[in-house]
């Protein structure tokens, strides 16, 4: 199986896609701090059972452009990019798959366009109703730690940290946040010591976990080299805005057919408010088929649980 590469426009800037199969289309958006290649196992998989996989590098990651301004990555960027995507590769329709950030882009995207996104998969994350306040204001906060979205939303402080030694900070970030680091309090990965940064107090690894390679690793490690973490921590930037802009929708229902996957390891799990969330989630996703929960996986699902992952989705996408 070959993944092919190439340019489109969508939405006012260059988007790099990498793709294969052919057939309907499957859109993979990635999360944070990712590419593309973070769905390499799902490219392969789909393509091979008839479908024409399509993983962009999200605005802001990769090939794709970065625009400067922290403003240009809400929401209603971030969908209409998934939404201009489909009308530069010529596709009326399309299965939406998001992990991590990803998987909010993707609810929306199904949320916003039901017409174009006629089912959803999400991820780790999974579709959040707008609450009655502005996030910011109920991040959790202590006299000697923060959550981690506070700390990424002053410019430059978290690219500072992570730019520095960037094998380092991808390398620790991907195993702490994996299974593999078997964190006993999965809320300690989100809270950080109160000056301190995202790589503060995380655990680490010499030796990778068997569904990392070293080549996998590095292609990773290259790209945040190349690219900085600008653009992609510019959508934590946005949080509050998001709020704003999704007034709207509040109260709004995804209509559409859907699934969710997380590990029972995943520091979302820990996030304020996330188990009545996860446990109600048909109530604003009413055509959801399944939650289902892998043992032992943390936060990278579909790379720790590739073939799990990957049967789950062809077998919801069959039952469309």
């Amino acid at each position: 199986m070959t993944i092919s590469h190439r340019f489109i426009e969508t939405n006012g800037i260059q988007m790099h896609l990498a793709e294969a199969g052919s057939g309907p289309v499957v859109l993979l958006c990635h999360g944070w701090p990712k590419s593309w290649y973070s769905w390499r196992h799902q490219l392969e998989a789909l393509a091979a059972a008839g479908y024409h996989a399509i993983a962009p590098d999200m605005r802001g990651y990769g090939q794709t452009d970065k625009p400067e301004a922290i403003d240009q990555y809400t929401m209603l960027h971030l969908t209409g990019d998934m939404v201009g995507l489909l009308d530069a590769v010529g596709v009326d329709q399309a299965v939406i798959v998001g992990h991590d950030w990803g998987a909010p882009v993707a609810w929306h995207s199904a949320l916003f366009r039901p017409d174009r996104l006629k089912a959803v998969v999400g991820l780790s994350v999974p579709f959040r109703p707008r609450g009655p306040n502005r996030p910011s204001t109920v991040w959790p906060r202590t006299e000697t730690q923060r959550w981690y979205q506070l700390y990424f939303q002053t410019p430059g402080v978290a690219e500072a940290e992570l730019e520095k030694d960037v094998h380092h900070a991808i390398k620790t970030t991907y195993f702490a946040l994996s299974g593999d680091a078997a964190v006993e309090n999965l809320a300690s990965l989100s809270m950080l010591p109160g000056e301190g940064g995202w790589l503060d107090g995380k655990p680490t690894t010499q030796s990778l976990p068997a569904w990392l390679t070293e080549n996998d690793l590095e292609f990773c490690v290259e790209e945040f080299k190349r690219t900085g973490f600008r653009g992609s921590l510019n959508w934590y930037r946005n949080i509050d805005r998001n709020w704003e802009l999704l007034a709207p929708w509040s109260g709004a229902k995804v209509q559409v057919p859907a699934l969710y996957i997380v590990g029972d390891r995943d520091l979302i799990n820990a996030f304020p408010g996330m188990d009545k969330t996860i446990l109600n989630l048909k109530q604003s996703v009413p055509l959801l088929r399944e939650t289902i929960v892998l043992k032992g996986c943390g936060h990278l699902t579909q790379q720790e649980r590739a073939k799990d992952v990957n049967d789950a989705i062809l077998e919801f996408l069959k039952s469309l």
